[in-house]
């Protein structure tokens, strides 16, 4: 878990009202337009977070004592505190229904960043675990579980129909058909990767040059890097601007850092996500 506390973001501890039991966690979206750029700069996460929790206390309507969230989990795979454990939540639409459930806000909205990346669906998970500890019930359910609201969004919404299981979860080895053990990882071809990310199209619709982009665009989007709607089989222009990301990530700078992938950064990628390299 990686966890940004209260001290850390330089609040107080939360004036909201104490809470030890609920009967589990519900799952929000910001319900407005969420910049791309948190994929790339996990200060602009926190900016935002910091401006949510601003924006509730100058709410005089609701009159918010703190930010509406015990959590919010965001695109690098950080959970980000807000009001914490054991505080009612101002999130889920009336006092019933915020006695009912404590509240979790994935950073993603209705348009711009709409779909959560695996990272932030981990530290979701985090979040719900962490509360389920100290007081939460089992249930996980949607904002729009109960009341009348689009929230959490379509993407999240799926997730937690799904019961918000952690996304390594789908990564591990099935069994292959006929009883074997399991089937081999994917293997990458880095000359044709390479090929791929110099001429492919960025138009979606038209051929894949190399089936194998796939691949490493899915571990692009775990890692936050691309947006999962990106991940078309294309390497063009966002996918090498997100494997240039990677590449300052790893460490490289200038010529180092181009979006074209090298033997080294894509075997590193390929051992935390599950595929092999081949020349």
């Amino acid at each position: 878990m990686k966890l940004v506390t209260r001290a850390a973001l330089g609040w107080p501890v939360s004036a909201a009202p104490s809470q030890p039991t609920a009967k589990g966690v519900k799952v929000h979206y910001l319900g407005s337009p969420v910049s791309t750029t948190l994929l790339t700069d996990h200060k602009e996460c926190l900016a935002l977070w910091k401006d949510i929790r601003r924006s509730h206390l100058a709410n005089k309507t609701e009159n918010y004592s703190d930010v509406a969230y015990n959590y919010a989990g965001c695109p690098h795979g950080y959970l980000l505190e807000g009001r914490g454990v054991r505080r009612r939540t101002g999130a889920n639409g009336n006092q019933a229904l915020n006695r009912a459930h404590y509240a979790i806000v994935g950073l993603v909205g209705s348009s711009g960043l709409t779909d959560p990346p695996d990272a932030m669906l981990s530290a979701i998970r985090d979040g719900i675990d962490l509360l389920r500890g100290d007081g939460a019930g089992s249930e996980i359910k949607g904002h729009r579980d109960g009341y009348a609201t689009a929230c959490p969004g379509g993407p999240l919404y799926a997730w937690v129909q799904k019961g918000a299981p952690r996304p390594d979860a789908d990564d591990e080895e099935k069994p292959a058909a006929g009883g074997g053990k399991g089937q081999s990882k994917p293997v990458v071809d880095l000359s044709q990767l390479v090929a791929a990310a110099r001429t492919d199209p960025a138009k979606k619709g038209t051929p894949v040059t190399y089936p194998g982009t796939r691949t490493v665009e899915q571990a692009l989007v775990k890692e936050g890097l691309l947006a999962k709607s990106l991940a078309d089989g294309h390497f063009g222009s966002a996918t090498v601007a997100a494997y240039a990301r990677l590449q300052r990530r790893y460490g490289y700078k200038g010529r180092d850092a181009d979006g074209i992938p090298g033997r080294t950064t894509l075997t590193r990628l390929g051992k935390a996500h599950g595929f092999t390299v081949k020349d």
